[in-house]
C-alpha cells in the first residue's frame, strides 16, 4: 500500500478535511477521556495522520518520559501497519520520524515562557519548525485560562494549531451544554473538542464542539488495538 492510499483510507478523514487539517493555525482542539480510555492513543493518531502528510509534528508530554512517547508510536504505527498490511512499513517509519520531535516538561511547572525559549532553540538552529503541536498532560487547574490565553498567541505567531489531551475524572461531570466541568470554564478557547466514551462495543468518539466543516464521523477506538475506525 502507498502512503497516500493509508492517508485516504485514515477514518480520521471522516471528520473534516482530514486529521491533518481540522485546525487552523492558532486554533486548539481537545480529546477528551477518563484515564486509560485512550487519550493518548487517540493523539498520537492524529500525530501520524500529519506525519505522513509530511507536516513535523511537535509532541509535548507532561507525563510520560521520551521513551514512553516513542514507545506509543511504534505501537500504534505497527498496529496500522498490521491493519492495512504494509509493505514498506520500515521506509515509511524511517520516513516519518524525520518530521517528529518529542518534548516533555513537569506538568506543574509548564510555562509558556520556558515552551518558548525551547522552540526558539529549535528554530533559530533550524534544527525543527513546528507545524502541528500536541500537549499530553496539561493539568487544568483554575489557572489554565491564563496560560492558554499566553499559548494561543505564541501558536497564532509561530503558527501552528495545537491539539490538548484533557483528563475527566468521572462520567457525570458535565457543565453547560454537555461539555465536562473541567473544560467548560475554558471551552470558549477551543475550536472542536473530541470526547472518548467507553462504551461496551468499544470506545464511542463523540465530537462535543465543532466548527464549519466539521461533523459526527461516527467513529470508535478498537478496544484490542485502541485504533480509530469507523462504527
Amino acid at each position: 500500500m502507498l502512503k497516500k492510499d493509508l492517508i485516504f483510507r485514515n477514518p480520521l478523514r471522516l471528520i473534516g478535511e482530514g486529521a491533518a487539517n481540522i485546525l487552523d493555525d492558532g486554533q486548539f482542539g481537545a480529546v477528551l477521556a477518563r484515564a486509560g480510555v485512550g487519550k493518548t492513543s487517540f493523539l498520537v493518531q492524529l500525530a501520524l495522520d500529519s506525519l505522513l502528510r509530511g507536516k513535523n509534528v511537535l509532541h509535548i508530554s507532561l507525563e510520560q518520559p521520551v521513551k514512553k512517547v516513542c514507545l506509543w508510536y511504534e505501537e500504534v504505527f505497527r498496529n496500522i501497519s498490521k491493519e492495512y498490511r504494509l509493505d514498506n512499513n520500515n521506509e515509511l517509519w524511517e520516513e516519518i520520524l524525520t518530521h517528529r520531535f518529542i518534548m516533555t516538561f513537569n506538568a506543574e511547572r509548564f510555562r509558556v515562557p520556558r515552551l518558548e525559549e525551547r522552540l526558539a532553540d529549535l528554530t533559530e538552529q533550524g534544527i525543527f519548525f513546528p507545524q502541528v503541536v500536541l500537549i499530553d498532560g496539561l493539568i487544568f487547574d483554575d489557572g489554565v485560562r491564563d496560560l492558554l490565553s499566553e499559548l494561543k498567541l505564541v501558536a497564532r505567531e509561530a503558527p501552528f494549531p495545537v491539539w490538548f489531551t484533557i483528563k475527566i475524572r468521572g462520567e457525570d461531570e458535565s457543565g453547560s451544554g454537555g461539555v465536562p466541568s473541567v473544560i467548560s470554564h475554558v471551552s470558549d478557547l477551543f475550536d472542536i473538542m473530541i470526547r472518548l466514551v467507553s462504551e461496551v462495543k468499544g470506545v464511542h468518539v463523540e465530537l462535543l464542539k465543532s466548527k464549519e466543516g466539521v461533523s459526527d464521523p461516527h467513529l470508535v477506538l478498537d478496544p484490542s488495538t485502541l485504533l480509530i475506525k469507523q462504527s
